[in-house]
């Protein structure tokens, strides 16, 4: 290995990364100021462990409320001078509105971590009846909900050997119910969790069963197809030799025109049948190569000739993107201006693609007519473009933003995200192609 080449690619490369994230900060800031709402629903989608956002945005607020009770129960006991509560609330406000801003993954050892430093600042000044062990309860639960048991079981006992620390100092009352109570939030985060991997791995269930009917729809037509060319071929070559005996040998003529004529009108028939059964695969012609994404400006210049104003720009090394992401992000530039083009006909659109160092961004907004409201619609363009990048382990949103709409999608260049059930889903995985392969050696 040349460590000499190697050391400054790898210097350049950390510093693109770090002026990219310091770039995208400032983005995120200025997104999260106008519309923090939509942000932050969008980033508790992206990292919310596909819980839904509701139930994500109500565990933040009690953690809130329940650190601001404690801080209020401080002040009121005569610590007002102090600073130091403020301090612990401040920290609990860590986990929700900076992770957007900052997109920082919730990272369930970073939140133990949080939790436990705050519970430490609010123990320090202790109070009869305190709320401030009940962030450790909700933490607890919240841990156990979004990490394994080898993670979440230690940092409750953290939790709990901090708590039993302070009531050996007299700081804390109610020591056993304070840990029933955590131990009670760890086993409703754990339920929680089996619930999460059921889902994903339900989900897995569902992609077997639409591989296998695929599958068997593939294997229905092709024997449709084999019987239709099969029967109608043998039938046309029996009159076909019919009419050639009959001009051979009778010189007969009618009977021979006879039996052209049913061929003929076979031959039609079954390529009838053939354009029909055919026509379930879809029409694709495997000698036009596919799109991509040198082919998006193209795209973009018929849309302008169609009388659509599209700013477009494309930011980054293009020679990064293999020709399976070019098709995804031509087929989803293609999919959101024909949205644009059929919904919001006169207005402005703006086309994004950002190529960075380990993803890519691609940002479709429009403006849309002043007596016209927002709203998701029930057809096949966000589902398509939904099943457009699940191949490439993306993610997509699409809704309105402010008087307008937005469609935003990120796809990771190396193929995958980091996913904290991603172990479990590769062995879920392999247990069901291992299922499905033994039948099939079985009847070989």
């Amino acid at each position: 290995m040349n460590v000499t080449s190697a050391t400054p690619e790898a210097i350049g490369r950390t510093a693109r990364e770090l002026r990219e994230w310091t770039q995208g900060s400032r983005e995120r800031v200025r997104h999260f100021l106008r519309h923090p709402i939509s942000e932050y629903r969008r980033y508790v989608e992206e990292f919310g462990y596909d819980y839904p956002v509701a139930l994500v945005t109500l565990v933040d607020l009690v953690l809130l409320t329940t650190g601001a009770g404690a801080v209020a129960q401080r002040y009121a006991a005569g610590y007002f001078p102090s600073l130091v509560p403020l301090a612990a609330l401040l920290i609990i406000a860590l986990i929700g509105p900076p992770c957007v801003i900052f997109n920082v993954p919730p990272h369930p050892v970073f939140m133990a971590g949080l939790v436990v430093f705050a519970e430490a600042l609010f123990l320090i000044q202790p109070v009869s009846t305190d709320m401030a062990p009940g962030l450790l309860v909700i933490g607890a639960g919240e841990i156990a909900a979004t990490a394994s048991t080898a993670i979440s079981l230690p940092c409750t006992a953290i939790m709990g050997a901090e708590l039993a620390f302070f009531a050996i100092r007299g700081h804390v009352d109610g020591l056993v119910w304070y840990s029933l109570a955590m131990v009670m939030g760890w086993m409703t985060g754990r339920m929680l969790n089996y619930q999460r991997r059921y889902l994903y791995q339900e989900r897995e269930n569902q992609d077997v069963r639409a591989r296998a009917a695929a599958e068997e729809e593939r294997r229905r037509i092709a024997r449709e197809v084999h019987d239709v060319i099969a029967h109608s071929l043998s039938v046309t070559l029996l009159h076909v030799t019919a009419a050639r005996h009959a001009l051979q040998t009778d010189r007969d003529v009618d009977e021979a025109i006879d039996a052209l004529s049913d061929a003929e009108r076979l031959g039609r028939q079954a390529m009838a049948d053939i354009r029909r059964t055919v026509g379930l695969l879809g029409r694709r012609s495997s000698l036009i190569p596919e799109p991509g994404l040198a082919d998006i400006a193209d795209l973009v210049e018929d849309f302008v000739r169609a009388g659509l104003t599209i700013d477009y720009r494309l930011e980054g090394d293009a020679s990064t993107v293999s020709a399976g992401l070019g098709l995804t992000l031509y087929r989803i530039c293609q999919e959101s201006l024909s949205n644009i083009a059929k919904h919001a006909p006169g207005e402005r659109a703006v086309l994004r693609i950002v190529l960075h160092a380990k993803y890519i961004d691609v940002t479709a907004t429009n403006t849309l007519p002043g007596n016209a409201s927002p709203r998701i619609g029930r057809g096949m363009g966000i589902a398509g473009m939904h099943q457009r990048i699940a191949p490439v382990n993306g993610s997509l949103t699409a809704g309105p933003e402010g008087d307008g709409w937005r469609v935003h999608a990120r796809i990771p260049l190396n193929g995958q995200f980091l996913c904290p059930a991603a172990p479990a889903e590769e062995h879920l995985r392999t247990i069901l192609q291992t299922m499905i392969a033994k039948p099939a050696r079985e009847g070989m």
